[in-house]
């Protein structure tokens, strides 16, 4: 990914504190033609727009589907055009999430991305430019029409269950344990000193909390927590930023092209693994065809083992959010990531000094990142991985996510992880109810005949070990296949 952009939030559309109306916002639309689009029933019910009547400009699916260059910006939602073009830099999730949306219908995509979207709809009006056609379907023709009603139909079952509210003493003891596990850490080192043997206590006590520290502001980036927005944005920045030591605006950023694009060659960051790994069934071959041999892949599996899952969080993606806060700018992020190391220093400085400090960060980071890398992998490398195929949102994440069975452990360890699909579809819930949800999900699924797995935990870590080595076979037949040219 590039780093010109300066998004500010979590891949929302609008932050509620960031709001303006003003002139300069405006799209540039057509001139009103045709008359307003009537609205089926069902699409009226789920449209909500608020937006005033007018007559407005029609246009086909195949119109709005030629825009969707990084100049030339148009998305639908709710049966409405919106041209974003001009408005994609001050997108607060970043250009990029539009970009992937351009000349798509976007209904589904916002509306799991926006927890509130009364707020969005003040940005909405100025950017609106018209609507479909009469005779033109609520989704592109590709897509499942069916399919499409029954899940929005779901999400609105669920809306009415209080599904999407969230439970604030689960949070609240969730950032207890984290804050625990910190103090307890340095009171056993200012009491029974830095041994050896205190030091690798210590040490798996902040790698635990480091742990579920990254769960917890995964939750408060998708703004599941609280029902402000500034409060799930103050709460992120305080647990990665001071308790972690990484960029929240960074991260939101990365992580909304991740969701609105899951396993989509090259949309998806969380799938471009630069020169070190060839992943699915596509890119392998590509590599192979075109003589790309930068590492041994077919060893790949091996190097996950070993170094890339524990170097992904203390190296890569550590420089990853460096690079980008001082690229784009981000102060306020700088200021939290600098207290996470002046916490460090003052705490644990004055037992190993500031050398043995920093190694004990980094060391604790490295463990944890074999955690979080096996936890968010085995979801994601397994599973179908394609170019842009323009499928509707639910069978899209469906069939790039997987579960994994239910236990009090593997609730915890995962953050609840396990449960990827409902996560995936529902971003903004918070996970506390994703086993709630889950048999409706799965109800879905089978109605439609789509997979719905679900899988033991220990199956999963191995899934990720059999996926690597079958993309590695793939490049080699490729590579050895076809002869130089």
């Amino acid at each position: 990914m590039t780093f010109e952009e300066k998004p500010e939030g979590n891949g929302s559309l609008v932050d509620e504190n960031q709001l303006d109306l003003s002139a300069k916002h405006q799209a540039n639309g057509k001139p009103a033609a045709s008359g307003r689009a009537k609205l089926p029933a069902r699409q009226e019910a789920n449209a909500k727009c608020g937006l005033p009547s007018k007559s407005l400009s029609t246009y086909t699916w195949q119109e709005i589907q030629r825009h969707n260059q990084k100049t030339d910006k148009w998305l639908v939602i709710n049966r409405k055009v919106y041209d974003v073009t001009g408005w994609a830099d001050r997108h607060p999730g970043g250009r990029r999430v539009l970009n992937h949306c351009a000349g798509e219908d976007a209904t589904d995509v916002f509306r799991a991305m926006h927890p509130d979207p009364d707020i969005v709809r003040l940005y909405l009006k100025p950017l609106l430019i018209g609507e479909l056609a009469p005779e033109e379907p609520n989704q592109e023709r590709n897509k499942n029409s069916q399919l499409v009603e029954d899940f929005q139909e779901l999400r609105r079952t669920l809306e009415t269950m209080n599904m999407f509210n969230a439970n604030l003493g689960f949070f609240f003891l969730h950032l207890a344990q984290v804050l625990i596990l910190e103090a307890l850490a340095w009171v056993i080192v200012w009491h029974f000193g830095s041994g050896w043997l205190i030091t690798i206590f210590i040490y798996f006590l902040l790698t635990v909390g480091q742990a579920q520290d990254s769960f917890l502001q995964h939750d408060m980036g998708h703004l599941s927590v609280f029902k402000k927005s500034k409060w799930n944005r103050l709460m992120q920045n305080f647990v990665i930023g001071h308790l972690k030591g990484f960029s929240a605006k960074w991260w939101n950023n990365r992580h909304s092209q991740h969701h609105v694009k899951t396993n989509i060659y090259p949309k998806d960051p969380d799938v471009v693994f630069g020169p070190f790994f060839v992943v699915g069934d596509l890119q392998p071959v590509k590599y192979g065809k075109n003589k790309i041999k930068y590492i041994d892949y077919e060893k790949q599996h091996l190097y996950f083992c070993t170094v890339g899952a524990a170097l992904l969080m203390p190296v890569y993606l550590n420089l990853d959010s460096i690079r980008a806060m001082y690229r784009r700018g981000y102060w306020e992020d700088i200021a939290w990531v600098s207290t996470f190391y002046i916490r460090y220093f003052i705490t644990f400085g004055p037992f190993y000094g500031i050398f043995g400090t920093l190694v004990l960060i980094y060391l604790v980071k490295l463990l944890e990142s074999l955690w979080v890398a096996y936890v968010t992998q085995m979801s994601h490398i397994p599973m179908k991985m394609s170019t842009e195929e323009n499928q509707d949102w639910f069978s899209s994440q469906v069939l790039a996510t997987c579960n994994v069975e239910q236990s009090f452990f593997n609730d915890w360890f995962t953050g609840h992880l396990n449960f990827q699909i409902e996560h995936h579809l529902f971003p903004t819930m918070p996970r506390h109810n994703y086993h709630k949800v889950a048999p409706l999900v799965k109800s879905l699924c089978a109605k439609h005949g789509l997979p719905y797995v679900n899988k033991p935990i220990l199956k999963a870590f191995g899934d990720i070990i059999r996926a690597l080595k079958k993309s590695a076979a793939l490049w080699m037949d490729a590579y050895y296949s076809h002869p130089e040219t």
